[in-house]
C-alpha cells in the first residue's frame, strides 16, 4: 500500500495532466471539462482567457491545497471578478460515485469544473 504523501504526490500529476490538457485533445486520463452558467455567460475572450489561466495554474499553497493534490484554485480576473476551479474524482464516466483509488487512472474518471466564486 502506498503512503499517503506518495498517492498524494500520484494524484497531483494526473490532476495536474488532465487540467493542463483542459479542453485542447482528449489524453491518457479519462474525464470531462465543464464550465457553469456564469462562466459560459461570459465573452468567449474572457472565457478563453480563463482556461488558459486554469491550464498554466502553478500557485498552489499550503491553504488551498492541503492535500497536495492539486485540485482546486482560483484566479482573479479584471474587475476583481473571482474564478474557481475544481477537480473531482469519480469511479466512471456516470459519475455516480467517488473513486475508490483517484491515483489509479484506470479506477477513475475526472472532471474539471471552473466557476465564478459567486456560483460555489
Amino acid at each position: 500500500m502506498e503512503n499517503d504523501e506518495t498517492q498524494a504526490t500520484r494524484i497531483a500529476a494526473l490532476n495536474d495532466e488532465f487540467r493542463r490538457a483542459a479542453g485542447l485533445t482528449r489524453t491518457a486520463i479519462p474525464g470531462r471539462c465543464f464550465v457553469t452558467a456564469g462562466v459560459a455567460s461570459l465573452r468567449t475572450e474572457v472565457q478563453a482567457q480563463i482556461l488558459d489561466r486554469v491550464r498554466n495554474f502553478s500557485e498552489f499553497t499550503e491553504g488551498s491545497d492541503p492535500y497536495r493534490q492539486h485540485d482546486f484554485g482560483g484566479i482573479a480576473l479584471a474587475g476583481a471578478e473571482r474564478v474557481f476551479w475544481k477537480i473531482d474524482a469519480y469511479a466512471d464516466a456516470d459519475m455516480e460515485h467517488g473513486s475508490e483509488d483517484p491515483a489509479d487512472p484506470e479506477r477513475s474518471f475526472r472532471v474539471l469544473t471552473i466557476m465564478l466564486a459567486a456560483e460555489y
